[in-house]
Protein backbone atom coordinates (compact mmCIF):
# COMPACT_ATOMS: atom_id res chain seq x y z
CA UNK A 1 0.00 0.00 0.00
CA UNK A 2 1.49 3.31 -1.14
CA UNK A 3 1.32 6.20 1.62
CA UNK A 4 -0.63 9.05 0.77
CA UNK A 5 0.41 11.86 -1.80
CA UNK A 6 0.22 14.46 0.80
CA UNK A 7 2.86 12.94 2.61
CA UNK A 8 6.05 15.11 3.31
CA UNK A 9 9.00 15.24 5.40
CA UNK A 10 9.03 17.46 8.55
CA UNK A 11 11.63 18.65 11.01
CA UNK A 12 15.10 16.84 11.17
CA UNK A 13 16.38 16.79 15.05
CA UNK A 14 20.21 17.15 15.62
CA UNK A 15 22.92 16.46 18.65
CA UNK A 16 25.27 18.72 18.56
CA UNK A 17 27.91 19.89 21.14
CA UNK A 18 27.83 23.55 20.69
CA UNK A 19 24.13 25.21 20.57
CA UNK A 20 25.11 28.47 20.45
CA UNK A 21 27.52 27.92 17.75
CA UNK A 22 25.20 25.66 15.47
CA UNK A 23 22.20 28.14 16.29
CA UNK A 24 24.48 31.14 14.74
CA UNK A 25 24.77 29.24 11.57
CA UNK A 26 21.33 28.09 10.74
CA UNK A 27 20.07 32.03 11.65
CA UNK A 28 22.79 33.92 10.40
CA UNK A 29 24.34 32.08 7.42
CA UNK A 30 21.22 29.65 6.49
CA UNK A 31 18.70 31.89 7.00
CA UNK A 32 16.45 30.43 9.36
CA UNK A 33 14.76 32.02 12.03
CA UNK A 34 14.68 31.44 15.68
CA UNK A 35 11.71 29.98 16.71
CA UNK A 36 11.61 28.96 20.33
CA UNK A 37 15.08 28.88 22.55
CA UNK A 38 15.30 26.80 25.57
CA UNK A 39 18.74 26.70 27.42
CA UNK A 40 19.49 23.00 25.51
CA UNK A 41 17.13 23.04 23.31
CA UNK A 42 16.45 25.74 19.70
CA UNK A 43 13.60 25.40 17.38
CA UNK A 44 14.63 26.89 13.97
CA UNK A 45 12.66 27.67 10.84
CA UNK A 46 10.73 29.18 8.45
CA UNK A 47 7.42 30.63 8.06
CA UNK A 48 6.55 29.71 11.61
CA UNK A 49 7.37 26.05 10.36
CA UNK A 50 9.89 24.33 12.87
CA UNK A 51 12.46 22.63 9.98
CA UNK A 52 16.05 21.98 12.49
CA UNK A 53 15.69 20.99 16.02
CA UNK A 54 18.87 21.88 17.82
CA UNK A 55 19.46 19.49 21.11
CA UNK A 56 22.33 20.15 23.02
CA UNK A 57 24.81 17.65 24.50
CA UNK A 58 28.21 19.03 25.18
CA UNK A 59 29.64 15.43 25.70
CA UNK A 60 28.51 14.09 22.78
CA UNK A 61 30.64 12.37 19.95
CA UNK A 62 30.47 12.12 16.46
CA UNK A 63 30.07 8.46 15.00
CA UNK A 64 31.98 8.53 11.92
CA UNK A 65 31.22 5.33 8.68
CA UNK A 66 27.80 4.74 11.04
CA UNK A 67 23.62 5.00 10.26
CA UNK A 68 22.83 8.10 10.69
CA UNK A 69 22.43 11.97 8.43
CA UNK A 70 23.90 12.02 5.13
CA UNK A 71 21.84 15.44 4.81
CA UNK A 72 18.81 17.23 5.21
CA UNK A 73 17.69 19.06 2.26
CA UNK A 74 15.33 22.79 2.67
CA UNK A 75 13.97 22.96 -0.45
CA UNK A 76 13.52 26.79 -1.52
CA UNK A 77 10.24 27.78 -3.94
CA UNK A 78 11.98 28.58 -6.68
CA UNK A 79 15.72 29.47 -8.64
CA UNK A 80 15.53 32.97 -8.08
CA UNK A 81 15.31 32.34 -4.40
CA UNK A 82 18.27 29.71 -4.47
CA UNK A 83 20.15 32.21 -6.18
CA UNK A 84 19.52 34.66 -3.85
CA UNK A 85 20.68 32.91 -0.83
CA UNK A 86 23.90 31.34 -3.07
CA UNK A 87 24.81 35.55 -3.82
CA UNK A 88 24.38 35.68 0.45
CA UNK A 89 26.11 32.48 1.64
CA UNK A 90 29.40 33.38 -0.50
CA UNK A 91 29.27 36.84 0.90
CA UNK A 92 28.99 35.18 4.25
CA UNK A 93 32.22 33.59 3.34
CA UNK A 94 30.79 30.13 4.91
CA UNK A 95 33.33 27.51 2.56
CA UNK A 96 30.27 25.06 0.41
CA UNK A 97 31.54 21.88 -0.23
CA UNK A 98 29.83 20.92 -3.98
CA UNK A 99 26.79 22.31 -6.59
CA UNK A 100 24.71 20.06 -8.95
CA UNK A 101 22.22 19.80 -11.49
CA UNK A 102 20.68 16.72 -10.51
CA UNK A 103 17.65 17.25 -13.33
CA UNK A 104 14.67 17.31 -11.07
CA UNK A 105 16.66 20.14 -9.16
CA UNK A 106 19.22 22.26 -8.88
CA UNK A 107 21.40 22.28 -5.73
CA UNK A 108 24.63 23.52 -3.64
CA UNK A 109 25.66 21.72 -0.64
CA UNK A 110 27.66 22.51 2.74
CA UNK A 111 28.26 20.89 6.14
CA UNK A 112 26.90 23.07 9.59
CA UNK A 113 29.87 23.63 11.90
CA UNK A 114 29.80 19.80 13.56
CA UNK A 115 29.59 18.40 10.43
CA UNK A 116 26.24 17.63 9.44
CA UNK A 117 25.22 17.82 5.95
CA UNK A 118 23.44 20.07 4.38
CA UNK A 119 21.56 20.87 0.72
CA UNK A 120 19.64 23.92 0.26
CA UNK A 121 18.11 23.26 -3.96
CA UNK A 122 14.78 24.16 -5.80
CA UNK A 123 12.81 21.76 -8.07
CA UNK A 124 12.32 22.14 -11.89
CA UNK A 125 8.86 21.64 -12.64
CA UNK A 126 7.42 17.83 -12.94
CA UNK A 127 7.04 18.21 -16.41
CA UNK A 128 10.64 18.76 -17.02
CA UNK A 129 12.16 15.76 -14.99
CA UNK A 130 14.28 13.39 -16.72
CA UNK A 131 12.44 10.10 -17.45
CA UNK A 132 14.07 7.26 -19.61
CA UNK A 133 11.54 4.27 -20.68
CA UNK A 134 9.35 5.64 -17.47
CA UNK A 135 11.95 5.53 -15.14
CA UNK A 136 12.97 8.34 -13.15
CA UNK A 137 16.70 9.37 -13.91
CA UNK A 138 18.52 11.62 -11.44
CA UNK A 139 21.56 12.81 -12.62
CA UNK A 140 24.66 14.70 -11.58
CA UNK A 141 25.59 17.57 -13.73
CA UNK A 142 27.72 20.50 -13.45
CA UNK A 143 25.19 23.30 -12.18
CA UNK A 144 25.71 27.18 -13.44
CA UNK A 145 26.43 28.56 -10.42
CA UNK A 146 26.88 31.93 -12.69
CA UNK A 147 23.47 31.56 -14.10
CA UNK A 148 21.70 31.01 -10.22
CA UNK A 149 23.50 34.16 -9.39
CA UNK A 150 22.52 36.54 -11.89
CA UNK A 151 18.40 35.76 -10.92
CA UNK A 152 19.31 36.97 -7.49
CA UNK A 153 17.45 39.66 -6.22
CA UNK A 154 18.16 41.27 -2.34
CA UNK A 155 18.72 42.45 -0.60
CA UNK A 156 19.48 39.32 1.98
CA UNK A 157 15.78 38.66 3.79
CA UNK A 158 16.24 35.09 5.15
CA UNK A 159 14.58 32.21 3.79
CA UNK A 160 11.24 32.77 2.27
CA UNK A 161 8.59 31.81 4.38
CA UNK A 162 7.15 28.80 2.12
CA UNK A 163 10.71 27.25 2.62
CA UNK A 164 10.09 23.10 3.67
CA UNK A 165 12.22 19.98 4.11
CA UNK A 166 11.84 18.33 1.04
CA UNK A 167 13.94 15.29 1.42
CA UNK A 168 16.15 13.82 4.12
CA UNK A 169 19.19 11.85 2.97
CA UNK A 170 19.85 8.95 5.59
CA UNK A 171 23.38 6.75 5.43
CA UNK A 172 22.13 2.68 6.03
CA UNK A 173 23.98 -0.60 6.65
CA UNK A 174 22.05 -2.86 3.95
CA UNK A 175 20.30 -1.56 0.97
CA UNK A 176 18.00 -4.07 0.33
CA UNK A 177 16.87 -3.97 3.81
CA UNK A 178 16.20 -0.57 3.88
CA UNK A 179 14.26 -1.10 0.43
CA UNK A 180 12.30 -3.75 2.01
CA UNK A 181 11.23 -1.75 4.74
CA UNK A 182 10.63 1.80 3.59
CA UNK A 183 8.68 0.53 0.22
CA UNK A 184 7.20 -2.85 1.50
CA UNK A 185 6.68 -1.39 4.85
CA UNK A 186 6.19 2.18 5.26
CA UNK A 187 5.05 2.40 1.76
CA UNK A 188 6.88 4.75 -0.33
CA UNK A 189 7.45 4.08 -3.87
CA UNK A 190 11.11 3.15 -5.26
CA UNK A 191 11.97 6.09 -7.80
CA UNK A 192 15.13 5.20 -8.96
CA UNK A 193 18.11 3.34 -7.75
CA UNK A 194 21.71 4.03 -8.01
CA UNK A 195 23.38 0.75 -8.80
CA UNK A 196 23.97 -1.29 -5.74
CA UNK A 197 25.05 1.84 -3.96
CA UNK A 198 22.17 4.06 -3.32
CA UNK A 199 18.01 4.52 -4.26
CA UNK A 200 15.52 7.04 -3.77
CA UNK A 201 11.85 6.85 -2.28
CA UNK A 202 8.98 8.95 -2.10
CA UNK A 203 5.38 9.33 -2.37
CA UNK A 204 3.10 11.02 -4.76
CA UNK A 205 5.15 10.75 -7.05
CA UNK A 206 8.35 13.26 -6.11
CA UNK A 207 11.71 12.65 -7.32
CA UNK A 208 12.93 11.61 -3.69
CA UNK A 209 11.67 12.10 0.51
CA UNK A 210 14.44 10.02 1.39
CA UNK A 211 17.74 9.20 0.09
CA UNK A 212 19.30 6.09 1.35
CA UNK A 213 22.69 5.08 0.89
CA UNK A 214 25.59 2.90 1.75
CA UNK A 215 28.92 4.72 0.37
CA UNK A 216 30.52 4.87 3.97
CA UNK A 217 28.39 2.61 6.42
CA UNK A 218 27.84 -0.53 4.45
CA UNK A 219 27.33 -3.22 6.97
CA UNK A 220 28.00 -0.89 9.89
CA UNK A 221 26.19 -1.30 13.16
CA UNK A 222 24.03 1.64 14.42
CA UNK A 223 25.31 4.73 15.71
CA UNK A 224 25.67 4.35 19.53
CA UNK A 225 22.88 6.20 21.78
CA UNK A 226 23.87 9.62 22.33
CA UNK A 227 26.23 10.30 19.36
CA UNK A 228 26.29 13.65 18.15
CA UNK A 229 24.51 14.02 14.76
CA UNK A 230 20.92 12.86 13.71
CA UNK A 231 18.27 12.60 16.64
CA UNK A 232 15.42 11.60 14.38
CA UNK A 233 13.87 12.59 11.51
CA UNK A 234 9.82 13.40 10.83
CA UNK A 235 7.65 12.08 8.31
CA UNK A 236 4.81 13.84 7.98
CA UNK A 237 0.92 11.92 7.02
CA UNK A 238 -2.12 13.95 6.26
CA UNK A 239 -4.34 12.74 9.02
CA UNK A 240 -5.02 10.21 11.57
CA UNK A 241 -6.59 6.83 9.53
CA UNK A 242 -3.07 7.19 7.53
CA UNK A 243 -1.19 7.15 10.71
CA UNK A 244 -3.50 4.38 11.75
CA UNK A 245 -2.64 2.26 8.14
CA UNK A 246 1.04 2.51 9.13
CA UNK A 247 0.69 1.37 12.40
CA UNK A 248 -0.81 -1.94 11.63
CA UNK A 249 1.61 -2.57 8.93
CA UNK A 250 4.68 -1.62 10.86
CA UNK A 251 2.89 -4.10 13.99
CA UNK A 252 2.48 -6.86 10.95
CA UNK A 253 5.89 -6.32 10.31
CA UNK A 254 7.07 -6.63 13.85
CA UNK A 255 8.84 -3.15 14.27
CA UNK A 256 9.34 -1.69 18.06
CA UNK A 257 6.81 1.35 18.29
CA UNK A 258 6.39 3.86 20.57
CA UNK A 259 3.68 6.28 20.80
CA UNK A 260 3.95 9.64 21.99
CA UNK A 261 0.53 11.50 21.70
CA UNK A 262 -0.58 11.22 18.72
CA UNK A 263 3.14 10.47 17.09
CA UNK A 264 4.83 6.95 16.27
CA UNK A 265 8.65 6.77 16.86
CA UNK A 266 10.40 4.01 15.16
CA UNK A 267 13.58 2.77 13.84
CA UNK A 268 14.97 1.90 10.59
CA UNK A 269 16.95 -1.62 10.04
CA UNK A 270 19.75 0.54 10.24
CA UNK A 271 19.16 2.07 13.34
CA UNK A 272 17.90 5.39 12.11
CA UNK A 273 14.94 6.64 14.87
CA UNK A 274 11.56 8.40 12.60
CA UNK A 275 9.24 10.13 13.76
CA UNK A 276 5.83 9.88 12.28
CA UNK A 277 3.09 11.96 12.89
CA UNK A 278 -0.37 13.77 11.52
CA UNK A 279 -1.25 17.13 10.52
CA UNK A 280 -1.14 19.67 12.46
CA UNK A 281 2.48 18.92 13.08
CA UNK A 282 3.00 17.29 16.55
CA UNK A 283 3.77 19.54 19.66
CA UNK A 284 7.70 20.54 19.52
CA UNK A 285 8.01 20.92 23.10
CA UNK A 286 11.39 22.53 24.65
Amino acid sequence: MSLSAKTHMGAVCLRVRDLALCTKFYVDAIGLEKLADGAERVLLGAGGEVLVELEQDREAQRAPNRPGLFHLALLLPSARALGSWLAHIRLAGWPLQGAADHGVSKAIYLSDPEGNGIEVYCDRARGRWPFVAGQLRMGTEQLDVQKLLDLAEGPWQGMPADTRMGHVHLCVSDLEASEQFYCEVLGFDLMQRYGDEALFVAAGGYHHHLGLNIWRSRGAAPAPDGAAGLVHCRIVLPDMPSVEALRARLAAAMVEVKEEGAALYFRDPAGNALLLHPLPAAAFAL
